[in-house]
């Protein structure tokens, strides 16, 4: 654990907040593992029965740290705490609960197709812009947005880059409930207490028939990597990153 992801097991939920708000939230190698090791550990507790991803009041996350981000343009490749936590959330067998307040923005709305259920404050909103940046979607996103979406409403948001409020969310199937900013925190704490209280192998067993295969997105994952990493090596996207990177500072 370090200061900038709390991480905490009550009543059978084992509840990840990202603490960063003098950065928006953005999430970095340390805190990648930090999440992952949280989740290896409530994957294996017989204490924890579901999970939960907060962020802060007003932020989820703004994605990938821009120090980060200019580490991988100059490695010409994805960090491997990235993709080692993404793999980490697509092989759960627990349920994942996710309580968006305001922006949620690459990670941050790729990671909800791999949750299974969304709660989202009134005024969030989501995009993914990695085309814009010259990039490959993360988190099996190129997989999953469809199947959840639709495929116009994936291209939509993935291809397009456009930003969908929490309504819109809610009308394309990547928010189950829209509820007021001060409500997103109680009400995805009792969802997820809700699950913890159901008979565990009984929950299990649903989630595993619904889920199917997950070595699917396991490889979807491996195959975003690789294109990512392939990109990045362009100059294209390389000129790209660089000028969102600027605009960040």
């Amino acid at each position: 654990m370090n200061e900038q992801v709390a991480v905490s097991i009550d009543a059978g939920v084992n509840t990840l907040r990202i603490d960063r708000p003098d950065k928006q939230n953005a999430l970095t190698s340390n805190m990648f593992d930090v999440m992952s090791d949280a989740l290896a550990f409530g994957e294996s507790s017989s204490r924890v029965r579901c999970f939960l991803i907060m962020g802060m009041p007003g932020v989820f996350t703004s994605g990938t740290d821009v120090e980060d981000l200019r580490s991988f343009a100059e490695h010409g490749k994805i960090g491997d705490s990235a993709i080692h936590f993404l793999k980490t959330v697509a092989l759960l067998d627990k349920p994942v609960v996710a309580a968006v307040d305001g922006m949620s923005v690459g990670i941050g709305t790729t990671l909800l197709f791999q949750s299974d259920y969304v709660v989202a404050s009134e005024w969030s909103t989501f995009s993914a812009p990695f085309v814009e940046l010259g990039l490959a979607p993360d988190a099996g996103s190129s997989l999953l947005a469809p199947r959840l979406m639709g495929h116009h409403r994936a291209f939509e948001l993935i291809v397009l880059g456009d930003q969908f409020d929490a309504q819109r969310a809610f009308q394309a199937g990547l928010v189950n409930r829209v509820v007021p900013a001060e409500d997103v925190e109680k009400i995805g704490v009792a969802a997820a207490r809700a699950i913890a209280a159901k008979p565990p192998e009984a929950v299990r067993t649903a989630l595993k028939l619904m889920r199917g295969d997950r070595l699917d997105i396991v490889q979807r994952i491996e195959k975003e990597a690789a294109n990512f990493s392939e990109l990045l090596r362009s100059p294209a996207a390389r000129d790209a990153l660089q000028a969102f990177i600027d605009r960040s500072r």
